[in-house]
């Protein structure tokens, strides 16, 4: 249920809140974006404002699957926006799931890595502007060494070091109180997740 300090604003919520509600994305995944879409518009207001206010807390995990050829480079784009514009995250984030279709692995196949990288930067323009694009742009440019990542590689080493280390194998995963909570279906609403919240936030 820990969170490093760069990654805060995958945090929704109270951060001392008792529960924790953990949701495991990949960003290419429909049955993540279907997910996301609750937990942006009801779950969110939701523990920011609603009844579980200082209850509840909510993280995002990234977890980007492998057999999905361009789903590390969303997640690249997602970290990037993350450092450039932390207060705009999870909008992009919502963007991300909008426009999930052109990263499939059939449109995505006849793109370089570099196109890919554009593309997603260019999708943040609307949410966080010219100059901020140019700067996420910059933080998806190799410069190290030639295996050497991008300047959020370390950011997104971390996230799929946590997936593996809690054995997270499918998105979207949930996880409350450090638990899998395997019956939490992506087509949930709010009258499943009032009744979820009803038998398990004791606090």
């Amino acid at each position: 249920m820990a969170l490093q300090p760069s990654l805060s604003p995958l945090l929704i919520g109270n951060p001392s809140a008792p529960h924790t509600l953990e949701f495991y994305y990949d960003f290419v995944c429909p049955f993540s974006r279907k997910s996301y879409n609750t937990t942006y518009n009801y779950l969110r207001p939701l523990v920011t404002e609603g009844k579980l206010a200082n209850r509840v807390k909510i993280i995002l995990r990234l977890h980007p699957q492998p057999w999905h050829g361009s789903s590390t480079f969303t997640h690249e784009a997602a970290l990037a926006v993350l450092r450039a514009a932390p207060e705009k995250t999870l909008e992009y984030f919502q963007v991300l799931f909008e426009n999930q279709e052109k990263f499939f692995d059939i449109p995505a196949s006849s793109l370089t890595p570099k196109q890919i990288r554009e593309q997603l930067a260019d999708l943040a323009q609307p949410v966080i502007g010219d100059a901020k694009v140019e700067q996420v742009k910059d933080l998806l440019t190799h410069k190290t060494t030639p295996n050497g990542g991008t300047a959020v590689t370390d950011d997104l080493k971390y996230n799929i070091k946590v997936s593996r280390h809690n054995s997270i194998h499918v998105s979207p995963t949930v996880l409350f109180d450090g638990l899998i909570a395997a019956d939490v279906s992506s087509s949930w609403q709010e009258a499943e997740w009032t009744k979820f919240f009803d038998s398990k936030v004791t606090a």
